[in-house]
């Protein structure tokens, strides 16, 4: 009985620490109010957003798609040091004159098959999409 008992309590502290381990992948965050518009223009560099929209999104549909890809990509650990972004991406939500604020992020597309980059204009830090979601966003970036 006493085996047991104590190959039990072992078992018990190994789940709890190998639980411990797994760590949560960091996600983008945008606010929670609705998502009104995404604009979209090509980028001048980071830290700034180029105002000269080349792409209104205000469907439902592509909406979601766009928020599911920013709140979907993954952060990625340390310090990375890449290219000019390709696109600035503003979030607008709905609200009363003098609402919510607007996002500001960047967008490195990524090619076929390849994950693509956010990063909000205030930050250093970039986060990845999947696959999946960069040939969503390319469908509705490259198609209008």
């Amino acid at each position: 009985m006493k085996v047991i008992f104590s190959i039990l309590t072992i078992l018990c502290v190994a789940i709890a620490l190998i639980g411990c381990q797994l760590q949560q992948e960091e996600t983008m965050v945008l606010l929670d109010g609705k998502i009104s518009e995404i604009k979209i223009s090509e980028s001048n560099g980071t830290g700034e957003m180029n105002e000269e929209i080349i792409l209104s999104i205000k469907d439902d549909e592509s909406l979601d798609v766009f928020e599911k890809a920013i709140t979907t990509a993954v952060k990625q650990p340390g310090e990375v040091k890449i290219s000019e972004p390709d696109y600035d991406v503003m979030v607008e939500y709905e609200a009363e004159e003098g609402g919510l604020p607007t996002h500001g992020i960047h967008l490195w597309l990524g090619k076929e098959n390849e994950k693509s980059t956010f990063m909000y204009i205030t930050d250093d830090s970039i986060y990845l999409t999947s696959p999946q979601m960069t040939k969503e966003l390319r469908r509705l970036i490259l198609s209008k």
